[in-house]
């Protein structure tokens, strides 16, 4: 593999010295682009985007060609290839998002769920292998997996976006059924990721999209406890250097303290949580990930950069900040607003690294 000429990225989660703080966005390759739409139009859908290495590869280069601020790639993909792996079989509704044609609510389904073979996800690993190849070492990548309860939910539920009444009734009521789903995709997430940084992957990380919408007891149970499974079954090193891992709970900074416990390098924050605040509380645990407003991106560059420039001074001077949205970049974000928020992270964050 070529030499990494930027390791910034993996500095930081490993609470390395850095000369700025690094800065890559969730969902950095996406609709917000007129290049990924065009790659879109021409792969047919989402899904033919996925399954193509070959159209992988080009939509996850294209923000890294168009912004030379970002300091790390993430493989295009989704996280409900795992459970579609599992035979659940996942379609997109043009407007209605994700759906699976087969749910998990019935006992017997659940009894018959198994670790599927690594083999339905080969096209994830080429794409992997892919991206490596044409980043020719400029930035590090980024493999991703959902947590297993945001995966269970959807398989639960059969489609995202709901009050997940299906998914924690389970859990309230026939407990075994839900741990069972809870555990086959935890060893099944396990297998994934490795074989991402197996084909690759430099970094790592697990997206609990919907663990905010448990409660304080249901969240340690149900999410916390199974991505703790998954960081501790996690490839530690490859390519003669360490394989970090973060851990983003999306409404999760009630839980600070105990994600922080878990293993994981670094921990991801939504915008709901002050980050020099999110420092207090985990100390020198972990590295900090995130956490600005996706929403302020919509606004004007005044605002982009006065936001940018709190987040920073609360983080203060000290390394382990990964500079972040707190969610995923909204499609109707203008390219121009995103490159002022890389540029004002590179220009402001160096007085912090003296």
């Amino acid at each position: 593999m070529t030499q990494l000429q930027n390791d910034t990225f993996l500095r930081a989660l490993l609470r390395q010295p850095t000369d700025y703080t690094p800065v890559w966005m969730m969902r950095q390759a996406g609709r917000y682009l007129p290049e990924y739409r065009e790659s879109r139009k021409t792969a047919g859908s989402f899904m033919q985007l996925c399954q193509s290495p070959s159209f992988a590869t080009e939509v996850t280069l294209q923000p890294l060609d168009r912004y030379p601020q970002l300091d790390a790639a993430i493989l295009f993909s989704d996280i409900l290839t795992v459970p579609d792996a599992m035979g659940l079989g996942l379609y997109f509704e043009e407007g209605e998002g994700p759906k699976f044609e087969r749910t998990l609510q019935h006992e017997a389904d659940i009894l018959k769920l198994e670790i599927p073979d690594m083999s339905k996800l080969q096209y994830v690993f080429d794409a992997v292998s892919s991206i490596r190849s044409a980043l020719h070492g400029r930035v590090p990548l980024i493999g991703f997996s959902g947590s297993p309860w945001t995966l269970a939910t959807y398989m639960v539920e059969g489609k995202g976006g709901t009050d997940f009444l299906n998914t924690k009734k389970m859990g309230y009521a026939r407990p075994e059924l839900l741990h069972r789903i809870l555990e086959i995709t935890a060893q099944t997430v396990i297998q994934y990721l490795n074989a991402q940084i197996a084909a690759g992957a430099q970094a790592v990380m697990i997206f609990d999209s919907w663990g905010g919408a448990l409660s304080h007891n249901a969240y340690t149970e149900f999410s916390l406890n199974y991505m703790q499974k998954i960081v501790a079954g996690l490839t530690k090193t490859a390519q003669g250097r360490q394989v970090p891992s973060i851990v983003f709970t999306k409404g999760g900074g009630l839980w600070l303290e105990a994600q922080a416990a878990i293993g994981a390098d670094a921990l991801g924050l939504d915008w709901s949580m002050d980050v020099g605040n999110a420092r207090k509380r985990v100390g020198d645990q972990v590295a900090l990930q995130g956490n600005m407003d996706p929403a302020i991106l919509l606004s004007s560059p005044a605002a982009i950069e006065k936001e940018v420039a709190s987040i920073l001074a609360s983080y203060g001077h000290g390394h382990g900040h990964v500079f972040n949205l707190g969610h995923g970049i909204t499609q109707w974000t203008p390219p121009e607003h995103a490159a002022c928020m890389l540029e004002t992270v590179r220009k402001l964050s160096p007085q912090y690294h003296q």
